[in-house]
């Protein structure tokens, strides 16, 4: 159970017992999606955004990233058994080692020529490579966020509804966002009350299913969050360290970075240490929001990780960040 939602323990006890952490501490809401089926006026995961009808539907531009096949010959193909041969006989022998020599890893090098796999059923090398789509791919709807949901959360001034698309495609590095692999995503704000007819959105020919994400509800509750160690002074890990292990518990599992869909709060750095996100400004920017693999939207993002989207905390037109953990 989530420390902030019933649990004994929460970063506000961790506050109320060294009262140096309140200054690290950020306002967040858990969004907590439940299979349903929501509608254009609600916040949800996967469900029908209010767009306007006079307002062109989001497409995706950026190369995306496709596999290409090449056979192997027939040469090719039985040097690789051979290689294969005489290396599970010297694991036989070594009682399971692992061993390559130079000679078949040079061979193994060749046949690859720089492809990231080798079907062995097919016999066939694998290359990851960009190539643009063939026509522009409409984006999909990832997520809705009315202002009176996630009261902690900014919003740009004049707007009250936050949506979150993208294009249900890997991609590497699309504009804007350096040292990132995953799809491509767009986030908008508007009034909601300048929506007055919803458009009928157009649906991309092809997808990943784990970037189509099944329609959810929210169930949003308000929760203090606290960073992960690496942000904090080394005396104050030290202090939070020594008071956790008193209850046999630990600061990262307990009270830093509460996990989830989250909408504020702080990124955790737990595949990683620290990735300064920074804007083109050169500002620190801020975690916004977290979208979590699993769970009942059912995605799948970074093998199984969540992504998340910083904002410029000085300039709300500076393009977002995306980074996945």
């Amino acid at each position: 159970m989530n420390p902030e939602v019933g649990g004994t323990y929460s970063p506000r006890t961790l506050i109320e017992h060294v009262p140096a952490f309140a200054e690290h501490a950020r306002p967040a809401t858990l969004l907590r999606p439940s299979a349903g089926t929501p509608g254009p006026y609600e916040s949800s995961v996967g469900g029908p955004l209010l767009w306007p009808s006079d307002e062109q539907w989001p497409v995706c531009r950026a190369p995306h990233l496709v596999h290409k096949r090449e056979k192997l010959s027939e040469r090719d193909q039985e040097l690789w058994q051979e290689m294969d041969r005489r290396m599970k006989e010297r694991r036989a022998a070594r009682g399971g080692a692992y061993e390559i020599t130079e000679e078949d890893a040079q061979t193994q090098r060749r046949i690859m020529d720089g492809a990231g796999a080798l079907d062995m059923i097919t016999w066939e090398r694998i290359r990851t490579v960009s190539e643009p789509h063939a026509t522009p791919s409409p984006m999909v709807a990832v997520l809705q966020l009315f202002s009176r949901d996630v009261p902690g959360l900014h919003f740009p001034a004049g707007s009250d509804l936050l949506q979150l698309l993208w294009c249900p495609d890997d991609h590497s590095e699309p504009p804007g966002q350096p040292r990132y692999w995953g799809p491509n995503v767009e986030v908008r704000f508007r009034s909601a009350a300048g929506v007055a007819e919803i458009l009928d959105p157009p649906r991309p020919q092809e997808l990943k299913n784990g970037y189509l994400p099944h329609p959810c509800v929210l169930d949003p509750v308000d929760v203090v969050d606290l960073p992960d160690q690496d942000e904090l002074p080394e005396d104050l890990v030290e202090t939070a360290d020594a008071w956790a292990e008193d209850l046999d518990l630990e600061y990262a599992r307990t009270f830093g970075c509460l996990s989830g869909w989250k909408a504020g709060g702080w990124p955790s750095w737990h595949l990683t240490d620290l990735v300064p996100i920074d804007c083109s400004c050169g500002a620190r920017m801020r975690l916004h929001l977290t979208m979590d693999s699993g769970g009942a939207p059912k995605l799948n993002v970074g093998r199984f990780g969540e992504l998340r989207v910083f904002m410029c905390p000085l300039d709300d037109s500076h393009p977002v960040r995306l980074n996945i953990q």
